[in-house]
């Protein structure tokens, strides 16, 4: 057989190679095969030797010219096959642009942080600072300097987490006989800050100390484990109960209303003397009287009094030149009045669909 027969024959079997690749993989494995190094035309090519000298322009014009068809048909292939999978992406994976897209989801601050807030840009306005202090501290930030006595309720075990204290150059304090534990716990409240403030600044001060607070109580309905105080502390020369009472009136309409009354009811607390708790009218039943109110007109919302004269002396400061009034408040109950909520509970939840709505 003649290298021309050959060259024909290498022409019909190169079409049946090249339509035959359904893939990448086997369109370049038959480009290997027909114009790799050891492929059939190479093969073709080193044969010319044999030929009588005029035959081989015109043998040598002809593999050319088959080079040139196969890879013209190999470039084709390739394109052949760049066209089915452009429309097989196409079909399958295309983005209709007509159809609505999917909005990424904002987040938004809690509705305990933004009642916080929202409280400390009320007091701010008027000249109060915000400040801040431990979460684990000691009972007599706690409770001793707050004129709290040793057989005080509040410094049980029950209603205190208590934590023990792995520091090996603490010295325990005496009254840390009196749980038998440790003198170091979670804070029940955050007035332990007011004694860290009285402590570092001199008067006049004038602040608020939100923050969270720790006591062992069942969560339910009402109460919480883990919850969040906004108290504030005023220190200042001629400090009377009336700045006290209008303070609290200012603070009340800016969060509740303008509309909304308060009413002083006589209290005890061991840091305050005269103490009292604050009531606001219901905004159910405008102080008429309801289910909500049980009827009274009135819901309580925090307490508040003047500085006992000892918790001064315990940090420092003139009793008879200075006098004061602090006050305390919770973020949650806060909330719960203001936007009518049964449970605590749904606020730690992290339940979306109750969040999105504040």
């Amino acid at each position: 057989m003649s290298l021309i027969d050959d060259l024909v024959k290498l022409e019909e079997e190169a079409k049946e190679l090249v339509a035959g690749a359904d893939d990448a993989a086997k369109l370049e494995a038959a480009r290997v095969e027909l114009l790799g190094r050891k492929g059939r035309i190479t093969g073709l090519m080193r044969m010319m030797g044999k030929l009588a000298p005029e035959d081989r322009p015109m043998m040598g014009k002809r593999a050319n010219e088959m080079r040139q068809l196969i890879e013209g048909m190999l470039d084709e292939r390739t394109t052949e096959m760049k066209a089915v999978a452009l429309k097989h992406a196409l079909e399958h994976e295309a983005v209709d642009i007509t159809l609505p897209g999917i909005r990424p989801q904002i987040g938004h601050q809690h509705l305990i942080k933004q009642i916080i807030e929202e409280a400390e840009d009320i007091f701010c306005g008027i000249g109060y600072t915000v400040e801040s202090g431990p979460m684990v501290d000691t009972s007599y930030y706690n409770f001793t300097a707050l004129n709290a006595p040793m057989d005080h309720p509040s410094r049980s075990a029950r209603d205190t987490f208590y934590v023990v204290d792995n520091n090996p150059g603490s010295v325990a304090h005496p009254e840390a006989h009196a749980h038998g534990e440790s003198d170091v716990l979670l804070r029940t409240q955050t007035s332990g800050v007011q004694i860290h403030t009285m402590e570092s600044q001199k008067p006049p001060i004038y602040m608020i100390c939100p923050g969270t607070v720790y006591r062992p109580d069942t969560a339910d309905a009402c109460h919480l484990p883990q919850f969040n105080q906004i108290e504030g502390l005023v220190v200042d020369e001629g400090i009377t109960f009336g700045d006290l009472k209008g303070t609290l009136d200012y603070f009340v309409k800016c969060m509740f209303g303008e509309d909304r009354k308060t009413r002083y009811r006589p209290h005890f607390f061991p840091f305050t003397e005269p103490s009292c708790e604050v009531d606001v009218s219901c905004h159910v039943c405008g102080g008429k009287g309801c289910n909500f109110c049980k009827h009274s007109g009135w819901i309580e919302i925090l307490g508040c009094g003047m500085v006992d004269p000892n918790v001064l002396i315990n940090c420092g400061i003139d009793p008879e030149k200075y006098t004061g009034f602090a006050f305390g408040i919770g973020a949650e109950r806060v909330a719960a009045l203001r936007y009518d909520l049964p449970d605590l509970r749904t606020l730690m939840t992290g339940d979306m669909r109750f969040l999105n709505q504040f």
